[in-house]
C-alpha cells in the first residue's frame, strides 16, 4: 500500500447501530420545561422533543446514506490521520479547484447542497466560467475521519494537511473557502501561503473575540457588530467555554446519549437555534435547514461517535490562541461575505483591519452562521464572485 494512496470511501451503517440509537432516543430522560419563553436557559424542551419525536418516527438514515453515497468519497491517510473527502469534479474544463472546510456543529452536511451549484453553475443560472472543481473534507476527529492521537491538531496542522490533499490530487492551482472552524482553517492557509493556494473566501471574522477592543466602533454598524461580541462573549458561548477547556468532560454525554448531543449540538448560536427550533416545532425551515437535513448532521455525530473528538479542536484552539503570537501576514487575496445572522455580522471596516489587502467584500440580505446550508444558492453566488477573478481565462 502507497503512503500517499487514495482509497474509494463508502458508508454501510450496520442496522443495528440505527436500532441502538432509536432505542436510546426513546429511552431519554427529560428535564422539565425551562421557566422563561425564550432561549436564555437552554435548548427548550419542545424543540427537542420535537426533534426526538421526528427522529424516531419520520427520520429515514438511509436516505442521507444513499445521498452521500452518490458522491465520490475517498480517504487518505495525512500526518498519521485517515481523512476522509468528498471530491467532485467539474463537467467544466477549466475548473478552479476548490476546497471547501466545515465548522462545528456542522459537517460535511452543511456543503453538500452547494456541490451542484459549484461544480455545474450552467445547471444552476451561473457560468461555465464560474465552475469548481470540489474538495470537501472532514476535519479530523469529525465525521468519517480518523481521530488524532495525538496532541497539536490546531487549525494550523489542518490547513498543512489541507495542502498535502490538494498537492495529492494533483491540483497546482486552487483556492479555499470556509466558516465557522473552516473559517480559521482557511485562514491558516492563507497565512502559510502553500505553494498552489491562490485566494481565499470566508465567512466569519474569529479574529473579532480577540481583537475586540483594538476595532473601530463609531459607526451605527461597527457598534452593532462589537455589541454582538460582547453578547456571545458573556451569555453565548458556553459550548465553546466547554469545549475548549473541559472537551473529554461533555464528551461522555455526547457519547452515551443521542438527545443529549442533539440538544447541545442545537446550542450554537441564538439566530440558528431559532431557525432549527423553527423546522421542528412550526415544522416551516429556514431555506436549507430543514428538519432532514439537521437530522442528518446530528445522526452523522452520533453514529461515528465523534462529539469528544471533535470538540478537542477547541481545546487545541485555545491553547494556540493563548500563545499570543502574532499570526504571519495573509499571502493571498481575501474574499470576505458577511451574513446579517452570524455570530456578529462583520463590517467592511473590520474586515480591513483584519485582511489589509482585501480583494472582495460584500453583505448580503439574508443568511445566517452556516450559509451553505442555509442559503446554497445565495452562498455559491458569493463564492463564484470572490473567486472570479482568479479564475482562469
Amino acid at each position: 500500500m502507497s503512503e500517499n494512496e487514495i482509497r474509494p470511501f463508502r458508508l454501510d451503517t450496520p442496522e443495528e447501530a440505527i436500532t441502538d440509537m432509536r432505542r436510546r432516543i426513546e429511552a431519554a430522560r427529560w428535564p422539565s420545561r425551562e421557566l422563561v419563553t425564550d432561549r436564555s436557559q437552554g435548548v427548550q424542551l419542545a424543540t427537542v422533543q420535537e426533534l426526538a419525536r421526528y427522529w424516531t418516527t419520520g427520520y429515514d438514515w438511509r436516505a442521507f446514506e444513499a445521498k452521500l453515497n452518490a458522491l465520490p468519497q475517498h480517504t487518505t491517510d495525512i500526518d498519521g490521520v485517515e481523512i476522509h473527502f468528498v471530491h467532485v469534479r467539474s463537467p467544466h474544463e477549466n475548473a478552479l479547484p476548490l476546497i471547501m472546510t466545515h465548522g462545528w456543529p456542522g459537517s460535511i452536511v452543511e456543503l453538500l447542497q452547494v456541490v451542484g451549484p459549484l461544480t455545474d453553475p450552467t445547471a444552476h443560472g451561473g457560468r461555465a466560467e464560474d465552475a469548481f472543481h470540489l474538495v470537501l473534507p472532514s476535519l479530523p476527529g469529525y465525521g468519517f475521519s480518523g481521530e488524532p492521537a495525538e496532541l497539536g491538531w490546531d487549525s494550523g496542522r489542518i490547513a498543512r494537511a489541507w495542502a498535502e490533499l490538494m498537492d495529492r490530487l494533483g491540483y497546482t492551482r486552487y483556492v479555499a473557502q470556509g466558516g465557522d472552524v473552516g473559517a480559521d482553517v482557511t485562514d491558516a492557509m492563507a497565512r502559510q501561503g502553500p505553494p498552489g493556494l491562490v485566494g481565499i473566501h470566508v465567512n466569519l471574522l474569529g479574529a473579532a473575540i480577540g481583537l475586540k477592543d483594538q476595532l473601530p466602533a463609531q459607526t451605527e454598524q461597527e457598534r452593532a457588530a462589537h455589541d454582538a461580541v460582547t453578547a456571545f462573549t458573556t451569555d453565548g458561548f458556553g459550548y465553546f467555554l466547554e469545549q475548549s477547556t473541559r472537551p473529554q468532560t461533555i464528551g461522555y454525554s455526547l457519547l452515551d446519549s443521542p438527545v443529549g448531543l442533539a440538544a447541545w449540538m442545537l446550542d450554537h448560536d441564538t439566530d440558528s437555534y431559532y431557525k432549527f427550533s423553527r423546522a421542528f416545532v412550526d415544522g416551516r425551515p429556514v431555506g436549507g435547514l430543514t428538519r432532514d437535513s439537521i437530522v442528518d448532521d446530528i445522526t452523522l455525530y452520533w453514529l461515528t461517535g465523534t462529539g469528544a473528538s471533535a470538540a478537542r479542536w477547541y481545546w487545541e484552539f485555545g491553547r494556540a490562541h493563548a500563545a499570543g503570537q502574532a499570526p504571519p501576514p495573509v499571502s493571498v487575496p481575501v474574499g470576505f461575505t458577511t451574513f446579517p445572522g452570524e455570530l456578529w455580522a462583520a463590517p467592511r471596516s473590520w474586515v480591513e483591519t483584519v485582511y489589509p489587502d482585501l480583494a472582495y467584500f460584500n453583505e448580503v440580505d439574508r443568511g445566517g452562521h452556516f450559509p451553505a446550508w442555509e442559503e446554497p444558492e445565495l452562498f455559491s453566488t458569493e463564492v463564484r464572485a470572490a473567486f472570479r477573478p482568479l479564475q482562469k481565462p
